[in-house]
Parts: C-alpha cells; structure tokens; sequence
C-alpha cells in the first residue's frame, strides 16, 4: 500500500479508537533502564569499577558518549535535557568543565585500551563553532587513544537548520564518519505543533554534502505519535525520506510525559494520534521500509540490507547500548556531560542532570555523577536475554543453558507461561530451544522484552498489544 491509497474513507478513518493506551515500554537501550538508578552511587564507587575494569583478564574497548547539549530552539515534544544558550560564554563554560572531565576520567583507564565508538550527542553538536569543536577533539585525543581502524565508529547528531555549509568537511577532518540527522516529520502541521520547522531541502543537502566528503553512514531519524500525525501525512513523509536515500532510518515512539517535561503541556490530547492509528503509524512505516528494501534491524532501526549493521545483525553480532545499535560488541562506555549515563564494568552511573551542579563539581575537579547502579547476576542475564530480543529477534535457550549453567525453562517458568498468550497472537513462536519473533512480534518487541524484565509488572500486555496490531493491521487492508 503506498500513500495515495490512504483516503478519508479508508478503514482506518472508520476504525473506532482503541482507550486506555499506557505507555508502550521501555526502549531497552540499557538494563536495567535509568529510571532505576538510585543514589547511592558516586565518584568512589566508579572508580572502583574503573580499577576492576582495567583488570579484567581481556579489558573491553572503550566508547566515549558526550552529551552536548546546546540547541537554537527548544522542539515542545523533546525529552532530552537541553539548553538555549543565549550567550556563547555558557557554551565556552561547559566546554571547559567537559575538557576538565576528560582530563579526569582519562585517569581511570590504561592507556593502551583503545576507543572504538564516539559519539557527539544530545543536542545539536552541530552548534558548536568549528574551533569549538577541534579544540574539543584535539583535547579527547591528547588523553585517549582513539583507533584509527576502519570499523571504529565516530558520530554525530546534526540539526540540517543550523549546520554550516562547510560543516561536513570540518567534521570529517576531525574524524567523524557517521551522522545522524534530526528530521522527526516532514509534514507542515506536525512540525507546527511541535516547534521544529524546517525542510526537505535543507537535509538532502546535508545527505549530499556527507556522501561527497566520505560519511560512511547516514541516518535520519523520525519520531511516531506526535501532534497532527496520521497514517497518511507520515506515509508522504516516509516517501520523501526514502527518496533521500539515507542509509539508515530511525522511528522513535513519542511519550507524552508532561508531568516530567513541562513543554509537551502545550499538547491536547485530541492533538495526538489515538492507540489504533498509532500502531497503524508505526505497522505501516515498517511495510513501507522494508517494502523500499530496508531491512529491520532491531527497535526502531532500519538499514540498507548492505549496511555493517544489517550485515552485523545476519552474523549474529549486532549489539545495543544507550546509545543506539552498533558493531562494536561490548565496551565499557564512558559518558561525559550534564545527564551522561556510563557503563563501566557492567555497572551503570549518571553525571546530574543540574548544569550548576555540573559546573560545581567539575570546578573542584570532582567528577558530577549522582547516581547509579550496581548489576547482580540476575541482571547481567536479562540484560543478555532482552539484548537478543531487541537485536536478533531470536533467542537460543540453550546458549543460556551452557553459558550460565542454568536450565532456562525452569527458571524462567513464569516468564514463558506468559509468553504463551503472545504465541496464541501469533506474535512469536516458542519452541523447544528457542523463542523466534514472528513479524508482528519485531513489531512488539520491546513489549516481549518486558516479559524479562524484573522491574516491569506482569501485566497482561501481551494480549493488549496483539489487540492493537490486530486493529491496525486490520486498517491496512
């Protein structure tokens, strides 16, 4: 089905609304997720982890996550913790703290362990002047020893509205060869009710400028569920975006949290899609990408079929972490900046998400973490079980069997007896030694994964979640 056949008179405009739609589940980016990290973790306990990490028999690789928050404009559905600077001395600020945290945490860690993963994120680095930026990759690479192998991944998030035209040059002679590209929605009205306008015209160009300069990957990244979106304005956003050719393609879900992110007050409830057309939204972005020939990679991703991720996932070594999916399998990821989340050791902490705290901490060269949380074993295995859902689609008990000496069936009785109603939806199926998603399944992952997750309630979620898709998928035809 393309978009032109998605009419006023479609079955969707007659389906009735599905009610009581709750939020969908966590995006299982990390386990457990940050909002279980507790207090009880700072700079003493990290270090600790730091020590042991840099004992382990083989230490891990290491992967350097900065938050960099600066943006021209608050977007009202954002969720992320950002700033307006307003004047360039609060950026020139934070910079000199983030050079002072690096400084810090390149203490921690042998000398010889090798970055392969670094990422610029959380608002538009993009925003930063081109001095600005060297001078902060110029001070990463004088206290880490970034690889210089082809499979190491280096990325940034760019907002096509404010990059400059000779940004991408820039930004390739400081070693970045990936970008992600904030898009969200292309339809005028959409972009209205949110804050964030901008153009098609604005991101090929940006797509244009990476291919010519030797950006290894592009993605773009769309959100699902915001105000004014229908099953028909996101199908003619879909088509622009495939005709930008990106390499991958990210559709995250809104959550409408406006008891935690004051902006999205603005928002009517009859603003936004209803459950039925939200998982249609979603059902029919997924038969549009892999109708164009992406392939589902995992929660929310698409990628070319030739792309080291799909190529990653068909090995059977895709892996994912808090910040997106990647190649580089397991490192101990080091965040800096306000609300930076590090895992080190398998072990979780988080900088304050307070910019004067940060500030505060970092001027008496005190590391800024607030919190965390400490993995026991009967986490570090569903982490395990939750990451093969989310990255293979396919779990095999009997790697769990040998690896944990465990016997799966019987310690996860409950889980699996749950299972069972997502298997009469046809969502999965659960054999003997494995646990395969069906294509409405990948669709429901992240809501399978819950099943595993200790800190979720065992609610009926399986049976509302194949009502939905039923309900949508029913829109489709």
């Amino acid at each position: 089905m393309n978009s032109r056949a998605l009419t006023s008179e479609s079955p969707l405009a007659m389906e009735p609304p599905i009610n009581h739609f709750d939020d969908p589940g966590p995006r299982y980016s990390g386990y457990p997720r940050a909002a279980e990290f507790h207090g009880r973790i700072a700079e003493t306990e990290f270090r600790n982890w730091a020590r042991l990490s840099n004992e382990e028999l083989i230490p891990k690789p290491l992967s350097l996550n900065f938050h960099i928050p600066f943006c021209s404009s608050i977007c009202y559905h954002c969720a992320n913790n950002k700033i307006i600077p307003g004047e360039r001395q609060k950026t020139e600020h934070y910079l000199r703290n983030l050079q002072f945290e690096i400084e810090i945490q390149s203490q921690l860690y042998d000398r010889d362990r090798e970055v392969v993963q670094l990422r610029w994120a959380g608002g538009a680095p993009g925003y930063l002047t081109h001095r600005q930026a060297q001078d902060l990759m110029v001070k990463i690479r004088q206290n880490f020893n970034l690889s210089r192998a082809g499979p190491a991944e280096f990325s940034i998030e760019i907002d096509p509205r404010v990059i400059a035209k000779d940004a991408m040059a820039e930004l390739r002679s400081l070693g970045f060869n990936r970008i992600s590209i904030g898009v969200y929605d292309l339809d005028a009205q959409v972009q209205q009710a949110v804050g964030r306008v901008q153009n098609p015209e604005a991101t090929a160009a940006v797509i244009k400028d990476a291919n010519n300069y030797g950006i290894r990957s592009t993605n773009i990244d769309l959100i699902y569920g915001l105000p004014r979106q229908t099953v028909q304005s996101f199908a003619v956003t879909l088509d622009r975006i495939v005709g930008l050719d990106p390499d991958q393609i990210t559709i995250y879900n809104y959550a409408q949290l406006p008891h935690r992110f004051p902006r999205q007050r603005r928002f009517q409830a009859g603003d936004l899609p209803d459950a039925a057309e939200k998982l249609a939204i979603l059902h029919y972005a997924t038969e549009r990408l892999c109708s164009a020939g992406y392939a589902h990679i995992g929660m929310d991703h698409f990628a070319k079929p030739d792309h080291e991720l799909a190529q990653a996932q068909r090995d059977g070594r895709l892996h994912r972490n808090f910040q997106s999916y990647s190649t580089q399998g397991q490192c101990d990821s080091i965040g800096f900046g306000v609300a930076a989340i590090s895992q080190v050791h398998d072990n979780f902490s988080q900088n304050t998400n307070s910019l004067e705290v940060y500030h505060d901490s970092l001027d008496l060269r005190k590391l800024p973490i607030v919190k965390g949380y400490v993995s026991l074993e009967d986490d570090l295995l569903r982490r395990e079980i939750i990451h093969d859902l989310s990255s293979q689609f396919h779990l095999d008990k009997r790697k769990y069997d040998n690896k944990w000496n465990i016997d799966f069936d019987q310690l996860f009785t409950s889980e699996l007896s749950r299972l069972a109603d997502m298997v009469e939806q046809g969502l999965l199926e659960l054999g003997e030694d494995e646990i395969n998603l069906r294509e409405p399944g990948r669709l429901l992952v992240r809501n399978i994964c819950m099943v595993f997750d200790s800190f979720q309630q065992p609610a009926s979620v399986a049976r509302l979640f194949a009502k939905r898709f039923k309900s949508a998928q029913a829109h489709l035809t």
